[in-house]
């Protein structure tokens, strides 16, 4: 075959390559036209409509997890199990890839708990004590959300616009509010300052999620998921993937499920010794 494409005239070459590219150029943009036509047609809402169909659904979760987190080019690795009642409670229980448990964590909308075995100490305190250190607007819908792959349950979902991004589907807001039901009182207005959300077209289900601050660029936050397997005819991704970059720092944390159990209830024990101490807030 080598041979006589070598001894073909310069012309006769050019013939057999737009033989070999045009089908799939074709290809490409009958692709592209079939997943734009819906949206072309309903806009954002369609996409809206279809993630919500397909968002993972669950009273309670439980599972095995293994994670490893990056942090300016040092790596640590742990394992643990999770445990989430919808709206609720997220705990954890954190070990060493080999050895027992060194932390457990108990999360709740307007609580966050924290046990160090280690050095025998705790933490009791909230989103808004950790969000100043962070300097953002996180609470336990977004979590929640974040660590299973679904859009986030408490926010106005009116204001995105629909776009195709090489061969998925993508959702882009700027300012994106939290439902006033669910501000409290005392709380300023929540706003999500810009999202873009990445849908497979297939089963409409969120690939990547970005959000990023408008004034300083340099502050983003991603997720993405991958290994999606079927779980009790629904998809879960059994592999998740955040990176988080400010001015000063580069951070990465990669989650793999394993052994995932939903709708069976589940304990979310959370005690402290009377010996540990309790660590200073700053």
């Amino acid at each position: 075959m080598s041979k006589l494409i070598s001894t073909l005239p310069l012309r006769h070459l050019n013939k057999l390559f737009l033989l070999l590219i045009i089908p799939f150029v074709f290809s490409c943009k009958t692709e592209r036209s079939i997943i734009k036509k819906p949206i072309k047609k309903e806009g954002a809402d369609y996409l809206i409509e279809n993630l919500k169909k397909n968002e993972f659904a669950f009273k309670s979760l439980s599972a095995k997890f293994t994670a490893s987190f990056v942090n300016n080019n040092k790596k640590n690795s742990i394992r643990g199990q999770i445990r989430i009642k919808k709206d609720s409670v997220i705990w954890m229980s954190i070990s060493p890839m080999l050895g027992i448990e060194m932390a457990r964590v108990k999360i709740t909308p307007d609580s966050i708990k924290f046990i160090n075995r280690l050095e025998s100490t705790y933490l009791e305190t909230d989103f808004n004590y950790v969000n100043k250190f962070i300097n953002s607007a996180l609470d336990f819908d977004m979590l929640q959300a974040f660590l299973l792959g679904n859009d986030f349950s408490f926010y106005e979902r009116s204001r995105f616009k629909a776009s195709i991004d090489s061969k998925e589907y993508r959702l882009t807001t700027i300012e994106r509010r939290k439902l006033k039901k669910y501000i409290d009182r005392n709380d300023p207005e929540v706003t999500i300052p810009l999202q873009k959300i990445w849908l497979n077209p297939d089963n409409f289900k969120i690939t990547q999620v970005m959000i990023k601050e408008l004034v300083d660029e340099k502050r983003k936050f991603e997720a993405s998921y991958t290994s999606f397997e079927k779980l009790e005819e629904q998809l879960f991704p059994k592999s998740v993937k955040f990176e988080i970059e400010s001015v000063d720092k580069e951070i990465e944390v990669g989650i793999d499920y394993s052994r995932v159990i939903i709708n069976q209830t589940d304990r979310f024990p959370f005690g402290i010794p009377d010996r540990y101490q309790e660590i200073p807030r700053i």
